[in-house]
């Protein structure tokens, strides 16, 4: 089933795309938009119209929407290679293998988080969205390494909290490509969607203010190892700002690494861990937990050591 919206165009969005017009008004990506104009879903006084013709005040538009999906729901599924590495009443602390996204979404398949915990007979918090609940941060499903879990109502409140407020202090190593110059620095540049391609992010002008401090620990011929702490935590942060200052993390190909060099690593996806986290425990007390390299990044850190050799 579809929902049909009618409506007319605003005095706002006269002389403006469809596809960008309609986007502003409905809250879709320009993509969504340009896919229903294209099937024939965006009729304008009762015409189809295309996704890059123009709107006009006072227009009759009638957009036939695709039913609201339902949430995806947590499965509880083993998850192989996904550690505890501490749990308490308040806080589960997970080593996070590759392949696992944090929590259900549209679209994704595979192992998860939440499903994994919900599999070893682990309560977390009923706080937040039912595919998400007890969550207070994400990795990307590439991203491996340590994370926290809420299991308590308290510290899901406490820890989203320090979260929102940079209290915790978040330390990730990666191999980017080349070495930095200066070695040890701060990336300032503010990131959102990418202007072209969804799935990405970019540094774009207006974004949201976001900082990476780093450090070089190791440099090789072909690339340096780099310890980072993030200031802020936009989707895809660490992966976007050393693609923009051209050092993308080694096997990161969405955002412009080398194949050739990830092939020779045996790599398949971007050298990036979240290597500690530490934060003020919702009963008291400050903790820190880390996070030992995974198989696959471990050998083409001996490879990139090897050939410097």
């Amino acid at each position: 089933m579809s929902e049909l919206r009618t409506l007319p165009v605003p005095e706002g969005l006269d002389g403006m795309r469809i596809d960008a017009g309609l986007s502003k008004l409905l809250g879709l990506s320009r993509n969504a938009v340009a896919g229903l104009a294209e099937a024939g879903d965006v009729l304008v006084d009762g015409s189809p119209a295309g996704k890059s013709d123009r709107l006009m005040a006072g227009s009759w538009l009638e957009v036939s929407l695709p039913a609201a999906e339902q949430p995806p729901q947590v499965v509880a599924v083993p998850v192989e290679g996904m550690k505890i590495l501490h749990q308490d009443d308040d806080i589960v602390v997970i080593d996070k293998p590759i392949g696992v996204a944090v929590h259900p979404s549209p679209g994704w398949e595979g192992p998860t988080v939440v499903g994994g915990l919900a599999a070893a007979g682990l309560r977390i918090s009923t706080s937040g969205a039912a595919e998400r609940q007890g969550v207070v941060h994400r990795l990307d499903a590439g991203t491996t390494g340590v994370m926290v879990v809420a299991k308590s109502e308290h510290a899901y409140t406490v820890l989203k909290r320090a979260f929102k407020e940079r209290t915790v202090e978040k330390r990730y190593h990666a191999v980017v490509q080349g070495l930095p110059d200066p070695s040890r620095g701060t990336i300032d540049a503010p990131i959102d969607r990418h202007p072209r391609h969804d799935y990405k992010f970019a540094v774009v002008t207006g974004g949201k203010p976001s900082i990476t401090h780093y450090e070089t620990v190791e440099a090789f011929r072909a690339a340096s190892l780099i310890d980072v702490k993030l200031e802020t935590g936009r989707t895809h942060q660490i992966r976007v700002h050393f693609s923009a200052i051209k050092h993308p993390c080694v096997g990161d190909i969405t955002y412009g690494a080398d194949p050739v060099l990830a092939r020779r690593l045996q790599i398949t996806r971007q050298w990036l861990h979240a290597r500690s986290l530490s934060f003020e425990h919702p009963s008291g007390g400050w903790v820190q937990f880390e996070s030992e390299y995974p198989d696959d990044l471990q050998h083409a850190l001996d490879e990139l050591r090897d050939q410097d050799g």
